[in-house]
């Protein structure tokens, strides 16, 4: 079978051939359809060409640029795996990905060549390293035969909040023209409004899961548009100079987004700015409603994961409603179970959130690819509850539940009355070991601004908790840092958290 002639790309390309696919923020790195797509085909030609055949992995080490998209565009026409690796893993932390993924081929740019061969190197099965500007994609034919029977795909690694990452893959499919989206992802784009009018600005490295976005602009006729690092002012200038219609991001950008001067964060015009989607971690209730007020009711949630197992969505004004919900199920139905007797709870009562309809999955080197549930439900191991109306609230992740004097305690709960304060720019709770109450709750806060003396404000922090939760809840120590430690998609690493020394 060949490869389709006729994925969106190429009907894109046909369509409006000189409209621009992807550009960098600065304006530069600019690709049209025609462009792109003529990329693509190439690089997937070179690919072949490297004996690498239909459900071969490859990985790229790439910083952001346009460039990038050409290489999951061509892996895709290829029938291959492709894995976008984060720039800032060590070689050892790449090296494992690449030997637990039989990757066969590392694409890295100039910038990250030098990681990649120490990753390399380090890794058991060699995989042999290229970099961009050495891959000859000169002579090459736009739609020369190709023996790719499938359309490859991004083969996405867990983010490791708990220990390594997995490796989640989903079978390839048939290489066959105008194949209808899944059911999910036509659900996820009529809800985030993507269009062939939508101007795309990608704020995030491309090795996040939100990179995702950008190949969901592509396929539908947009314009993606790429910073080359996160910078706040930067952002907002970005929506300014290309009418940006969409964006996405993390709330630690909020915290960023906000602490700018307020002369600077109302300088730039933000009118064509329609869909603000945020997710990858809790988002504090203070800082979403500042937000806002900013931005009006265009700042929407969702909460899912790599795994797909479930995804939910929730709008603006629904969430100013019922403050603190991350929606409704866009899947199936969720189940909230209690962790001992896996029995159904009732809405309001805190268990293990599962989902009915998510998409199947296999973790690299597993059999099955969940645990062993009930009627095929699947989650992410969170923990939380529904109301009557079926919105979802998320308590905490199982591994990071607290028990203390034999109570459990939920992180987030204290988190949220340390969110409010006006002095706290974030917060994150954790259990230590303590040899009366098995474990301690132990507050790291992150201060709005550089104080002198901290003391006072550990001191009000203390306050506030007492007197808005029980004394089993209330952190026994405030910890200040400078920042709190995340991975790659945003999440804060509690365990690194809690092995920082006394």
């Amino acid at each position: 079978m060949m490869p389709s002639s006729k994925d969106a790309l190429a009907r894109h390309r046909a369509a409006t051939p000189d409209k621009l696919a992807v550009l960098m923020a600065d304006g530069s790195a600019a690709l049209t359809y025609e462009q792109l797509d003529a990329e693509a085909w190439r690089i997937a030609h070179a690919l072949r060409d490297r004996n690498l055949r239909d459900g071969a992995t490859i990985a790229l080490l790439l910083d952001n640029h346009s460039r990038v998209l050409t290489w999951w565009w061509g892996a895709r026409r290829a029938g291959l795996y492709y894995i976008p690796l984060s720039t800032k893993l060590t070689p050892a932390e790449i090296a494992y990905i690449l030997d637990d993924a039989g990757v066969k081929l590392l694409i890295a740019d100039d910038a990250n060549s030098c990681l990649a061969r120490d990753a390399a190197a380090a890794a058991r099965d060699t995989a042999h390293v290229v970099e961009v500007d050495a891959v000859s994609l000169t002579g090459l034919g736009d739609f020369g035969a190709l023996a790719a029977a499938m359309t490859g795909r991004e083969l996405i690694y867990s983010s490791g909040t708990t220990g390594r990452p997995r490796g989640i893959r989903r079978p390839l499919a048939p290489a066959v023209d105008d194949a209808p989206l899944p059911a999910l992802e036509r659900r996820m784009r009529a809800l985030f409004e993507i269009d062939a009018r939508t101007i795309y600005l990608s704020v995030a490295p491309l090795y996040h899961a939100t990179g995702r976005f950008l190949n969901r602009v592509v396929e539908e006729g947009g314009t993606a548009v790429i910073l080359p690092m996160f910078d706040a002012r930067d952002a907002l200038a970005a929506v300014a100079r290309h009418r940006v219609t969409h964006t996405q991001w993390v709330p630690t950008m909020f915290v960023r987004l906000l602490a700018l001067d307020e002369p600077v964060r109302h300088g730039y015009d933000l009118s064509s700015h329609r869909v603000a989607l945020h997710a990858a971690a809790p988002c504090p209730e203070p800082v979403k409603r500042r937000m806002i007020e900013w931005w009006g009711p265009i700042l929407h949630e969702y909460y899912g994961g790599s795994e797909n197992a479930g995804v939910t969505f929730i709008r603006a004004e629904e969430w100013l409603a019922r403050p603190g919900s991350v929606g409704q199920s866009i899947t199936g139905a969720i189940h909230i179970l209690d962790e001992r007797s896996r029995q159904p709870l009732p809405p309001g009562e805190t268990g293990e959130i599962l989902f009915e309809g998510g998409v199947p999955f296999t973790y690299l080197g597993e059999e099955r690819g969940t645990s062993d549930l009930p009627n095929g439900l699947a989650g992410y191991g969170d923990l939380g509850w529904v109301d009557a109306d079926g919105y979802l609230y998320i308590s905490d992740r199982r591994s990071d539940l607290i028990i203390t004097g034999g109570v459990n305690v939920y992180p987030s709960e204290v988190e949220s009355v340390l969110d409010a304060d006006l002095e706290v720019a974030e917060s994150a709770v954790v259990g230590l070991s303590d040899p009366e109450y098995g474990q301690r709750v132990v507050a790291f806060v992150v201060p709005m601004r550089s104080l002198a003396a901290r003391q006072p404000l550990a001191a009000a922090l203390l306050g506030r908790c007492r007197a808005q939760l029980s004394g089993i809840k209330c952190p026994r120590e405030i910890r200040f840092v400078d920042q709190l430690p995340r991975n790659e998609n945003g999440k804060v690493l509690k365990r690194v958290l809690r092995d920082l020394p006394e």
